[in-house]
């Protein structure tokens, strides 16, 4: 089966719901593909003034997720209106480098979320990435703005709004059998683990029955 996880760099959810993407990883390794995808939010849904993003943080990591630590808003910029496609751009951009896994998107969410750093900058965004691949930052810079790199993101951003979901994380689950299961905003790993459990089962199952009896009768 395929887990498809969409996802913004500077989602605060997304980055508290990561240790949870990383379990589900290890536990169903070798039963399931896992891929990210970008899903860009609008400039309406970014806060509007670093108060209000503190506001949202103590909620999140404190109240919900009673973390040790409070995410760092030092990232936001009230000039740059909620355009903060950059580093979602050189995120995607590092597939083209051959890092299609976590190590870049999970930097430049950190140097934001965690270090304050002002990645809505397309430089201090592929600085980061550069930093943490190896890759030349200009290279990186080139690329993330390439058509093709914003052709993905548009996309992979259109294929999340296509579900009729908004809140991020998202994950939808499919499996070899045409069964879908699509969650919007959940950060716990137990109803994700579960529907997995489920959804294997059911393929397991369904392969046995098979085996055992062939293909259905045709008429």
């Amino acid at each position: 089966m395929k887990v498809t996880y969409y996802l913004e760099v500077l989602s605060s959810w997304c980055h508290w719901v990561e240790p949870v993407w990383a379990e589900l990883k290890d536990r169903y390794k070798g039963r399931a593909a896992f891929e990210w995808r970008i899903a860009l939010m609008r400039r309406e849904d970014y806060p509007v003034s670093r108060a209000q993003c503190d506001w949202f943080y103590k909620r999140s990591g404190g109240t919900v997720m009673n973390s040790p630590y409070i995410l760092n808003s030092g990232w936001f910029e009230e000039d740059r209106a909620g355009d903060y496609e950059n580093p979602n751009l050189v995120a995607e951009a590092g597939r083209d480098f051959g890092f299609a896994d976590d190590t870049i998107r999970l930097a430049l969410a950190s140097a934001a979320l965690v270090r304050g750093r002002k990645i809505g900058d397309m430089g201090e965004a592929a600085a980061v990435a550069a930093k943490a691949s190896g890759i030349p930052a200009a290279k990186i810079w080139a690329r993330a703005e390439s058509k093709a790199v914003r052709g993905r993101v548009a996309a992979s951003t259109a294929e999340f709004f296509a579900h009729r979901i908004g809140q991020r994380p998202a994950f939808i689950l499919e499996d070899d059998i045409g069964d879908k299961a699509v969650f919007s905003g959940i950060v716990r790993a137990e109803p994700l683990a579960a529907t997995i459990d489920a959804m294997l089962a059911d393929t397991a199952a369904y392969a046995s029955h098979a085996a055992h009896h062939g293909a259905p009768p045709k008429r």
